[in-house]
């Protein structure tokens, strides 16, 4: 299988999102993992190399793996067992989830620490998930065996799984919807708990209205394209060499 030069348009902007990823400090040393579908039934994909920072992955050393494949884990250049794990699975199960980012972002992570992880619509960014958010409440270890089954049937067809006693999964149809949602869920994680560290009573908007807004940004036209496609100029200008 050629790891460096299949799907170049798709390795590019996967390699964009992982040195955002590094520059808004939503990676942790050298773990976590993005990945995205090449297939049309999603079994193929792309992921990090193992043991590799993200603000160092450029587009060429973009594993190429297939979730049918049961050697994978035996080669020199087999990824993380987890992300293998996670990964393989949600794509083999969850055809729509073409984009998978996967992180341990701080505001979303101390969310998925509390015993009420409900992402309560009390501003914009937070109402853009109301009822849009599945959350795992079985953790049960880091993510190998059944446990990565198992997540990948409590995603359904959300975009995001908050991952109880451990951080935030993504998933979308595209690099760039599915950044855009980390992004913007990291922020909405930011602002729900800031406010509760204020001690005060949250005021929380009646359903009508946060099912409005939510629907609201679903409708609001290419927002994630452009956001990225801005994300990338910036990379162009001042690190090009992710595209390598």
């Amino acid at each position: 299988m050629d790891t460096n030069n299949n799907y170049h348009k798709e390795r590019v902007k996967l390699a964009a999102a992982f040195r955002w990823a590094a520059r808004l400090n939503m990676h942790e040393s050298v773990a976590n993992h993005f990945s995205m579908a090449v297939s049309d039934d999603g079994s193929q994909f792309l992921i990090n190399p193992n043991g590799r920072h993200f603000s160092q992955i450029t587009a060429s050393e973009l594993l190429l793996l297939d979730s049918n494949d049961h050697s994978t884990m035996s080669r020199p250049n087999a990824p993380d067992p987890t992300a293998w794990a996670i990964h393989s699975a949600i794509h083999r199960n969850n055809p729509q989830a073409r984009c998978i980012l996967h992180v341990h972002s701080k505001y979303a992570t101390i969310l998925a620490c509390l015993a009420d992880s409900t992402m309560y619509p009390i501003e914009q960014n937070t109402m853009r998930y109301y009822n849009r958010v599945s959350i795992d409440e079985g953790f049960d270890g880091m993510g190998l065996g059944n446990e990565a089954e198992r997540l990948s049937k409590i995603l359904g067809e959300n975009s995001i799984l908050l991952l109880g006693n451990h951080g935030v999964l993504v998933a979308c149809h595209s690099v760039a919807q599915a950044f855009d949602d980390l992004y913007h869920f990291e922020r909405a994680c930011q602002t729900l708990i800031g406010a509760y560290q204020t001690g005060k009573e949250l005021r929380i908007v009646n359903h009508e209205i946060a099912e409005k807004t939510a629907q609201q940004w679903q409708n609001y036209g290419n927002f994630a394209d452009r956001h990225f496609g801005e994300l990338m100029t910036i990379l162009d200008k001042e690190e090009s060499d992710y595209k390598r």
